[in-house]
Order: C-alpha cells, then structure tokens, then sequence
C-alpha cells in the first residue's frame, strides 16, 4: 500500500508539472502573438527561472525579438533584434531538428522588416513545422492553428 501511495504521490507531482508547462507555454504563445511589451517582459522574467538550456535561449530571443516590434526607438529596436537574434539562433545550432524553435524562426521571419535580410530560411523551417506538426506540444500546434491563418507559407495549414 505505501509503494502504491508513494507511486500516486510522484505521478501527481509529475502531471502538476506537466500541466504548469502546459500552461507557461499556451502563456508564452499568447505573450508572443499579442502585442503587450508588459506581457512580453513577464513572460521573460518566468523565463530567467527556468533551466531548459536551448528552450530557455529560444523562448527568450523570440520574445526579444518580437519585443523590438514593439519598440519606439530605432536603435532600441535594432539592438534588442540582435540580442534576440543570437540567442534563438544559438538555440537552433543546438538542436537543429527542434520543429518549435523553427516554428518561432519562421513567425519571426515572416514578420520581420524585409531590410533586416532575416528571410533565408522560412522555406525549410516551413517544411519542418509541417513534418513535425503532430509531435509539437499543445500550445505550438494551437499557435499554428491560428498563425496559419495570416501565414503565407503555412497559408490553409489545419
């Protein structure tokens, strides 16, 4: 009885993580599709608290770069651009078949002024996010739901 306990104990702790993930990434996805600077800066700071490595460099320079979208001073922009930059693209060299760290790659360049030349690889991270569509967690695929309906290159993708 007390293994059966013991069991029930770490499955609860489990599924309460799995699900406090669940929702800091529908969060994130939420933060990163609006157009909030302060939901975009919380979404940072729950993300200097975590210890995912690559994920963590990932989530954190997409924000940064969606963020200087959202940035009044051109210098300001372009700098906070750049630090985004490097980080998601750090974290794509690290895990290169990532589908979710492409898909942010992709958003971003679909996005982004066509005089900063960061367009090169939306046809690849394209083709990669439709591969990887099913394996994707909840959140990114709800995100691409509704991100391919302003997407030209995942135009009618469902």
């Amino acid at each position: 009885m007390n293994r059966f306990l013991s069991f029930i104990s770490i499955l609860a702790i489990l599924l309460t993580g799995i699900r406090a993930t669940a929702q800091s990434k529908t969060a994130f996805y939420e933060a990163f599709a609006g157009k909030s600077a302060t939901a975009i800066d919380a979404q940072l700071r729950q993300l200097e608290s975590y210890t995912g490595g690559a994920e963590k460099q990932a989530f954190a320079g997409a924000l940064e770069m969606r963020k200087a979208g959202l940035l009044s001073i051109p210098a300001k922009k372009l700098s906070v651009f750049k630090q985004g930059h490097k980080k998601l693209e750090a974290a794509i060299a690290a895990s290169p078949q990532n589908g979710e760290f492409r898909l942010l790659r992709l958003m971003i360049q679909e996005n982004a002024p066509k005089n900063l030349g960061y367009s090169k690889n939306i046809a690849e991270d394209s083709k990669m996010v439709k591969e990887q569509y099913a394996s994707l967690p909840p959140a990114a695929r709800q995100s691409i739901k509704n991100y391919s309906k302003i997407s030209k290159s995942l135009a009618g993708f469902n």
